[in-house]
């Protein structure tokens, strides 16, 4: 994983995290789920799936990462690969997108991709 510095983790993190909020509201506004919710605020990404469980992806600046918290999954971290341009989980070898792709794709019904790597 490449280094980044703070300016730059942040503006990669903030990027990441805006496009996610973007799409996941885009989605909430076209499917028909009563307990669908999103919400972002202070670095810190809530969705609310009803019962498939909640999601939390979070910054984390003193670490460089992205955390994340699924209902599926469980708890990983994500560091950012500047060659990829992509946040990648050290112990899986996959990127948030990724993952994040396949496990709500799968609670919602439908296949989409999301907007980051």
């Amino acid at each position: 994983m490449s280094t980044l510095t703070d300016r730059e983790y942040d503006e990669e993190a903030s990027k990441s995290l805006d496009a996610l909020l973007c799409c996941l509201e885009d989605i909430g506004d076209e499917i028909e789920m009563d307990d669908f919710d999103v919400e972002y605020s202070s670095g810190v990404l809530t969705l609310r799936l009803g019962e498939k469980g909640t999601y939390v992806i979070n910054k984390q600046p003193p670490n460089k990462q992205i955390w994340l918290s699924s209902p599926v999954s469980g708890p990983e971290r994500y560091d950012f690969d500047c060659k990829h341009k992509a946040w990648f989980c050290r112990h899986t070898d996959e990127s948030l997108g990724a993952l994040l792709s396949r496990e709500i794709s799968s609670a919602l019904g439908f296949q989409f991709v999301m907007p980051i790597k």
